[in-house]
Order: structure tokens, then C-alpha cells, then sequence
């Protein structure tokens, strides 16, 4: 079968081939034992950094590698395939991380904070998510106020990516900072840097997958950050990364792809080392179909991203092909997973097998990023249509 791949630039196929080598050699070895663990991967980290990995998307004069968001998004993709939790860890380390600083800090942030982020030698973290706040920003708690030099920040975020590792630099928080003239809620971002006293870093989560991906809540009890900490403009945090909100959805349809594709591998190579009844199970029509169904999910989400990626490289909106993207990709791996458990029977329920991690791991993908169902919101809006 021609691949979506073939048309790709050559630079393109040779990151592809590149890091799909690094997660053979490198990332799966070692994924079941941080995965049993839940340990985070630094010995990978630093080697993903060496790489160039976190500098993917951002020019050369910024210590990056001077690719493109595809670029970003096909590493993502071959990463995920045998770990979702190193996937996450890039995603959300440059989406989440550098992105916001890369976009809407000033020359002097940039010259403190994104070298390190850029280079992988640092992690950021964004804070949005609230215990009883995620898509909904109006109900934002986490304040912020002006006490002459500095911004004083009260409140908790909640499932926050990256943000309590050895080498965490760094968070973004959203807070409201205000009333805005119509009576909502002045929403700004103000960079927090690890270490700052009252920020404090909560014990991590106990998940059902991404074990090797570092994820804690946060509290913030009278941070004190320096005025020309805050990020953007004023009562413009939310609107400013609504963007970085876009595009992380490719980003993380490019994950889902890659765990649906890992599933996919993993079910052929089984159904052919398989026997039953006298043959391989791939001979028997129910499974050979199953996998059939597989790849032809996995296929129609790879090109689902690949067009968002071309829209964002084009510099024309893309926040529909996103959603498409990130619905279609996130139900792909879930489905994908779902149906390699059961090709391979009771040892799919062991957590030594790959199948079992991608199992546990592809659920997130149709809440975190937006939902399945805040996509279907979206798609409809797009379509000229007001679903309550």
C-alpha cells in the first residue's frame, strides 16, 4: 500500500526514519519498566534532547532546528507507537512549554527562559486545567493582583504535564488578573519558575496509563513573581493560547496515530506468529478483517493530521481540521486498541505487552486536549450550527 508518507519531503522522511530508529532502539527497551516503574524516562529525555527533538519547530536563531510543526508531529507520531508517555513528555514539553514563550514573550523572557526549553535541557509546563475548571475558562479560580513590582498568585491547577520533574523549569500559569469592561473575567498567563516559594508541587497522580509521563497537581498559596513575569499582554492569556489550544490538538492526533499505528504492528506481527486451528490466526477471516479495520482507521487519521499540519505550514486556519484531527485520531487509538487486547486474547490483558500499555494509555487521548465530545461542539459550530 502507497503510504501517506511517501509524499513527505525527503527531510521529512529522513526525521521520520531517524526517530522511529531512536524509539526501536532507544524508547521501547526500557517503556515496560518505566511504564511498571511509573518512573520518568531521563536517560530517554536527555537522549531526545541530543536529538534536537524539543527544538523541532523553532528557527535557528532561537536555538532550535528551523523545522516545521509537521516536523514536531511526525517525532511525535513515531514515539508514540511504542510509548505514549515519551510522546506526551515532547508534546507537551514544546507545545506547552516553549511554544507560549517562543510566540508571546518578550526578548528579555526569551533570553531567560526558552534557551533551556528549547534545547531539551529544561521542561515547561502550562497551567490552565482546574479541579473543577478544564474547557470552560470562564470558571478559572487561580487569581492573580498587582502589589506594586510584583503579581501575587493564589489558587490550584490540576493535571498539569511536566511540572514536577528534576528538570522542570518552569510553569505558565492562567489566572484572573481582572474584570474585563463586560463583566467577564480578565484572563493573563505569568510564568512561574520552579522553586518560587508558596509554589508547591503536589504529590503525582495515580493513573490508568501514561506512567512514565510526569503529571501533578499544583498549588499556589502567595507566589510572588516579578511584574514583567507576565506573559502576552494583559486580560490576552486565554485568546493567546487558544492557538497553542489548535495546535496541540494536531500534536496530539499525531500521538494517537502513532498508538494506533504501534497497535496495529504489534496485532500483525502476532496474528502471524499466532497458530489456531491448524493455521495462523491472520488465516482466519474474523481477525484478518479485524486488523483490516485497524489500519484502515490508522490510515484516515494519519491523512486527517497531515492536512491540519499543511493548513498550519500554509499559515491558513486550520481550528476546524484540528478538531477533525483530534476526534478522529484519539477514537482511531482507542478503537485500535481495544481491538489488538482482543487479537491477542488473555495475554492482551498482561501488562508486559505492548497492547495492554497502549489499552490503558489511549483513553486519555478522547478527554485531554479537548474531549470528543467539546470536538463535536466545534465541528458542528463550523458547519453554521449552535449545539447546546
Amino acid at each position: 500500500m502507497n503510504s501517506p508518507m511517501e509524499q513527505l519531503s525527503e527531510e521529512h522522511q529522513a526525521l521520520v526514519a531517524s526517530v522511529r530508529d531512536f524509539a526501536n532502539q532507544v524508547v521501547a527497551p526500557v517503556a515496560t519498566m518505566h511504564d511498571r516503574d511509573q518512573s520518568f524516562p531521563y536517560d530517554v529525555v536527555r537522549q531526545m534532547a541530543s536529538l534536537g527533538l524539543f527544538g523541532l519547530p523553532f528557527p535557528e536563531e532561537s536555538g532550535g532546528m528551523g523545522g516545521d510543526y509537521l516536523s514536531l508531529c511526525l517525532a511525535i507520531e513515531e514515539l508514540a507507537r511504542v510509548d505514549q508517555s515519551v510522546a506526551i513528555t515532547l508534546e507537551a514539553g514544546v507545545g506547552l512549554g516553549s511554544m507560549p514563550i517562543f510566540r508571546s514573550g518578550t526578548d528579555a523572557q526569551k533570553e531567560q527562559f526558552l534557551g533551556p526549553l528549547v534545547s531539551g535541557e529544561a521542561l515547561g509546563a502550562f497551567g490552565l486545567t482546574e479541579p473543577d475548571a478544564g474547557s470552560d475558562a470562564s470558571r478559572l479560580r487561580t487569581t492573580a493582583r498587582l502589589a506594586g513590582d510584583e503579581w501575587v498568585i493564589n489558587g490550584a491547577k490540576a493535571f498539569i504535564t511536566n511540572s514536577g520533574t528534576a528538570i522542570t523549569s518552569l510553569v505558565t500559569v492562567a489566572c484572573v488578573t481582572g474584570e474585563r469592561t463586560d463583566g467577564g473575567k480578565e484572563i493573563s498567563t505569568i510564568i512561574v519558575p520552579s522553586g518560587t516559594q508558596g509554589f508547591t508541587v503536589d504529590p503525582p497522580y495515580s493513573k490508568v496509563g501514561w506512567h512514565a509521563s510526569d503529571t501533578h497537581p499544583l498549588t499556589f498559596n502567595n507566589v510572588r513573581v516579578p511584574a514583567e513575569n507576565l506573559l502576552g499582554e494583559r486580560g490576552r492569556g486565554y485568546a493567546n493560547f487558544l492557538r497553542t489550544l489548535d495546535e496541540g490538538r494536531v500534536a496530539i492526533s499525531a500521538l494517537a496515530v502513532g498508538a494506533a499505528q504501534g497497535c496495529v504492528d504489534e496485532a500483525v506481527r502476532y496474528a502471524k506468529e499466532r497458530t489456531a486451528f491448524g493455521k495462523s490466526i491472520g488465516g482466519h477471516q474474523s481477525i484478518a478483517f479485524m486488523i483490516a479495520e485497524m489500519e484502515a482507521r490508522t490510515h484516515v487519521a494519519r491523512l486527517a493530521y497531515y492536512h491540519a499540519a499543511f493548513l498550519i505550514e500554509a499559515g491558513k486556519d486550520f481550528k476546524t481540521e484540528a478538531s477533525i484531527a483530534k476526534l478522529v485520531s484519539s477514537e482511531a487509538a482507542m478503537d485500535n486498541a481495544r481491538a489488538a487486547t482482543q487479537i491477542f486474547g488473555g495475554y492482551g490483558f498482561m501488562n508486559e505487552y505492548p497492547v495492554a500499555r497502549h489499552y490503558r494509555d489511549s483513553k486519555i487521548l478522547e478527554i485531554g486536549e479537548g474531549t470528543s465530545e467539546v470536538q463535536k461542539i466545534l465541528i458542528a459550530r463550523s458547519l453554521g450550527l449552535d449545539p447546546e
